[in-house]
């Protein structure tokens, strides 16, 4: 009686490792299956980074440049992940960076706008401070005061030149690059204007 009540129990251990044995066996299999079947998500990336391509040939780089760059830097973030094999990360990164890209895109315009309308409100304060800067120019020669009248008049006429080149750029919608040369113009013609004004009013040095 012992004798059968020992092989019983032994019997149901037996059983019971098996189970548990047959239980791992199946986790793993199933764990491997899961890792088996996790990808890239090649199409996520895809669309990303034809959203991104769609907002650049908008010019978003250029006139959305903040929003743009966020979409770049998601897409980058969607390639680490992959290199890493964390694909779920990966994913929502790539959507994240598409989603960003076609906002960027649909900001173009209304940007460009905005920024051409304060070219223009710019443009006559510009002339106006370049036609001062031609009189100046004008009377320093008159008072000989000028270091070099040829030099003199070659950087008035490079300035006049990039005025007529922001006219242009306006005219063939280069908004963002006729803004650039706005400012760089400003600047240049502040700084010209300023130099003269200290020529012509330093007093003539009297000859031996």
């Amino acid at each position: 009686m012992v004798r059968f009540k020992n092989h019983f129990i032994q019997e149901v251990v037996t059983m019971k490792q098996a189970v548990w044995k047959t239980g791992l066996i199946v986790c793993v299999f199933a764990l491997s299956l899961i890792f088996a079947c996790a990808k890239p998500p090649t199409q996520e990336i895809a669309n990303a980074e034809k959203a991104i391509a769609d907002a650049k040939a908008k010019e978003a780089d250029l006139y959305v440049q903040d929003v743009f760059t966020k979409a770049q830097d998601e897409m980058k973030k969607a390639g680490e992940m992959v290199a890493a094999k964390k694909y779920d990360e990966a994913k929502t990164a790539a959507m994240e960076a598409a989603k960003i890209a076609q906002q960027a895109a649909s900001l173009v315009d209304q940007n460009k706008q905005k920024m051409k309308e304060e070219i223009d409100a710019m443009l006559p304060d510009v002339q106006k401070a370049l036609d001062e800067t031609k009189t100046l120019a004008a009377t320093a020669i008159k008072k000989k005061v000028a270091a070099s009248k040829e030099e003199l008049q070659s950087a008035i006429g490079k300035l006049e030149l990039d005025m007529t080149g922001i006219k242009e750029q306006l005219q063939a919608g280069k908004i963002r690059q006729a803004g650039d040369l706005a400012k760089s113009l400003s600047e240049q013609i502040s700084a010209q204007k300023q130099n003269l004004t200290d020529a012509i009013g330093q007093p003539k040095t009297a000859k031996k």
